[in-house]
Formats: structure tokens, C-alpha cells, sequence
């Protein structure tokens, strides 16, 4: 999509004059045009959507008429500022739905809906340095490139931990790396569907490690769980309960709300520990309210909104049904894929499909999220077996030969790979 612009070489001279901008301002019916345009762009890009995850089943009417107002949730949900044009209500009945959900009981959590989950894990990383000050961040490197990015925002120690070929923590090295930090504090991410593969790290397994270099959260340890699609999806399928709630000890989580749930702009929520946001809370007087989220100015039309699709999926019941259909989605795709030769893997506890790079071609029209020579579909409520079968044409009607996956999947159909065990290939380009 591109907008046509009139080059105008007073440009800078007609905005200090407050006259019009050629570069910018637009007749009434150009304005019009653009947009209708762009409505058109937004619809065929939406049609064509599999790669990343986010639910477009969403019904936005019932939501239009409070686009009239400026909803602003600014300070702390549950400490009531001075602005009234507000939807705190909602909003603590959304995080009151995500407690129940992740096991904790309302007078021991705080949370807040964010912009989307990556404020999220901002939210619990920052919340464990406040905890432990000279503590070293660890998170698998398989993880949301926002971990380390917060890490690096906040000036901490921080350490990768190896991944498995599946995406999952190896907790061989995540025990190397904990004895490394020599005694110095904890502060740990774990995974609930990584971003590629959508793997789900094993909280049973990362406290056994920590318990063994003797560390035990909320004494020298800290852990904030990334839960941006799984943390919908795991509480809803057989065996999804692997840890990730609260009573098995974590001390944050985030999820993001335009993901399984489905909402027409990015956000999430954050749940914490209440003993966390107290150590972090100062009062702010020109709001009347408390300093204890990340942002100032909050978007209360995103809480409105999360409140809808949760009471359009009739609370736990639609969500169930939900990720079970995807999830019978996304076997439904793999077989097709592994059935036409192509290597693929759909972890458990999963509806990412992971499959040999396509063309460029395939790759854009479908806006796939690529990285070394794989890409994934993510299945999510919106997308359907037929969309599946569209995707799949296309595919292998681009694909010329199959791409070596060995450095990123256990099983690869290549030819050299498959006729012999001992014949390591390069990955395609």
C-alpha cells in the first residue's frame, strides 16, 4: 500500500506558516479515497493471514459506540484516579477471570491489562530486579526477543540458557548456568509457547534445577513466566496444566489479549504476586491514584474490549472449545504437510506448526514468520481447515525440493538426510 504524495519545496515553509501541507493534508474526497483504499489493503491482508499469532474471530460492533470517548485507565486499576472517563470495572473482572485461571487468590495477586506481552514481561522482569537488585536475568534462547530487551532497558546481568531442538529449555544448561552465577540471585523466564516453535518450558523441572543449586523463589529466586498465546491455551487441552499457575510457585505471568483470545487492537494482562507491585508502588499525587505499572495513560478500550470477547466465549466454556479446535486444526495441517513430504513437527501442548521454508512468493502472500530454514503457521481460532487447504496449495506448488531443516527439527526429509544417518547437510540459504 502507498500513498500518493505532492512534492511541494516550501513544505517547511508552509508549516511554520500554518498554511496547507501539501505533503500531508488531503481534500475531503482524497481523504475518502485513501481510506477506502486502505480498507481494501486491510481485507486482503487479513484473508491471507497465518503467520503469527493472532485470533481475527472478533465482533468490534459492540465496541464502536465507545470509540467516542477517551477511555484512559491512567494509574492503578484497583486505586481510582481523579479522571472518570474510565473502565477500571471492567478491567479488574478481566484480571479477576486470569487469576482464578492461573491460581491465585484475589487478596495475593495484582495485575493491570497492558498494551500487549511484551509490556507484560517488561512488567515481571522489572518487578524481580526490584526483588533481587543485583540478580542475573536467565531465559532460554528460544525466548521473545523482549526478555533480553528488558534486561538490556533495565541494565541487569543476564545470560542465555540453551534451547532444545524443540524450542523447550535444556535444563542440563540452565543448571550449568545457575551454578555460574555463583551465588548471586536468580531471576528467571520460562517460556509458555515459545515464539517460533511454540514449545512450553516445564516449571516442575526449572524449580527441580533451582532447588538443586540451592536457590527457592521469593528467597534468592524469581520467576516470571511468558505466557503470550499458551497462557490461554494451556489451562483448555489434555495435560496443558504442566506447571504455569501460580500454586506451582511462579511469581508473574503475561499473556497477550489479541492472541487466543481475540480483540481488535494489541494488549494483554499481567498478573503478579501483590508483595512484588508493594515494594515497586510511590503515590502520585497529580493522579490521585498509584505509580505501578509501566505505562502512565492506560487504554481502557482495550479492557472493554477483552471484557467482551471473554463474556462472547461464555468465560472458560468458549475458550475450551476453542483450543481444541485448534488444535485439531493444526494436526489436521501437519499431516497434510508430513503426508506430501514435507519435514514438520507440531510440538505438544501446541497449535504451531513448524515446516521447511517456503519461496519469498508464499512466504510474503501468506505472512509467514520465518527464521533459518523454517517457518511456522500459527493455528488460531480464526483460521479454518479450508484456509489450511488454500495455504497448503500454494505451498507446494512454490516448493522445488525439499529444504534441509537438520539445524532446526529433529526429522528431516531432505534427500541426503533421509537416505543416510551420517550425512550432516548445510541448511538451505
Amino acid at each position: 500500500l502507498s500513498l500518493t504524495v505532492h512534492q511541494d519545496p516550501l513544505h517547511f515553509r508552509s508549516l511554520i506558516h500554518g498554511t496547507r501541507m501539501a505533503l500531508f493534508l488531503r481534500s475531503d474526497d482524497e481523504v475518502g479515497e485513501v481510506l477506502s483504499t486502505y480498507e481494501t489493503h486491510l481485507s486482503e491482508r487479513t484473508t491471507h493471514h497465518l503467520g503469527y499469532p493472532y485470533n481475527l474471530q472478533f465482533d468490534s460492533a459492540r465496541l464502536e459506540p465507545f470509540l467516542r470517548y477517551s477511555i484512559n485507565n491512567l494509574g492503578d486499576p484497583f486505586d481510582e484516579s481523579n479522571y472518570g472517563v474510565h473502565s477500571r470495572t471492567f478491567e479488574i473482572e478481566v484480571l479477576d477471570f486470569f487469576a482464578r485461571l492461573w491460581q491465585i487468590e484475589r487478596k495475593d495477586y495484582w495485575g493491570y491489562i497492558t498494551t500487549c506481552g511484551t509490556e507484560g514481561n517488561m512488567l515481571g522482569i522489572l518487578y524481580g530486579r526490584e526483588a533481587f537488585p543485583d540478580g542475573v536475568l536467565l531465559a532460554s534462547r528460544a525466548s521473545h526477543y523482549s526478555v533480553m530487551k528488558a534486561a538490556r532497558m533495565y541494565r541487569m546481568g543476564h545470560q542465555y540458557v540453551d534451547a532444545q531442538l524443540s524450542g523447550e529449555m535444556d535444563y542440563d544448561d540452565f543448571a550449568k548456568q545457575l551454578a555460574a552465577l555463583d551465588g548471586k540471585p536468580a531471576i528467571v523466564c520460562i517460556n509458555a509457547g515459545t515464539t517460533v516453535k511454540g514449545a512450553v518450558d516445564s516449571v516442575a523441572k526449572v524449580l527441580a534445577a533451582l532447588s538443586d543449586a540451592g536457590y527457592t523463589p521469593g528467597k534468592n529466586a524469581y520467576i516470571h513466566c511468558d505466557g503470550a498465546l499458551a497462557g490461554l491455551l494451556l489451562p483448555f487441552i489434555e495435560g496443558g496444566h504442566a506447571g504455569a499457575t501460580f500454586a506451582d510457585g511462579i511469581d508473574s505471568m503475561s499473556v497477550s489479549g489479541h492472541k487466543m483470545l481475540g480483540t481488535p487492537m494489541p494488549c494483554g494482562v499481567v498478573i503478579t504476586r501483590r508483595v512484588h507491585m508493594e515494594r515497586y508502588s510511590r503515590e502520585v499525587e497529580y493522579l490521585n491514584s498509584t505509580d505501578t505499572t509501566i505505562m502512565g495513560s492506560r487504554n481502557g478500550q482495550a479492557a472493554l474490549a477483552m471484557w467482551l470477547a471473554l463474556q462472547r466465549q461464555n468465560g472458560t466454556e468458549g475458550l475450551l472449545r476453542d483450543c481444541r479446535r485448534c488444535v485439531e486444526n493444526a494436526k489436521y495441517l501437519l499431516g497434510k504437510l508430513q503426508e506430501a513430504g514435507v519435514s514438520a513437527m507440531l510440538n505438544p501442548l501446541s497449535t504451531t506448526v513448524v515446516f521447511e521454508r517456503p519461496n519469498e512468493v508464499c512466504a510474503r502472500k501468506w505472512q509467514l514468520a520465518c527464521q533459518g530454514s523454517v517457518a511456522h503457521v500459527v493455528v488460531m481460532p480464526s483460521v479454518t481447515p479450508a484456509k489450511l487447504d488454500e495455504f497448503f496449495a500454494d505451498y507446494i506448488k512454490g516448493r522445488i525440493e525439499p529444504v534441509c531443516v537438520q539445524e532446526d527439527m529433529h526429522e528431516c526429509f531432505c534427500a541426503p538426510c533421509a537416505t543416510s544417518t551420517s550425512v550432516t547437510c548445510a541448511p538451505s540459504p
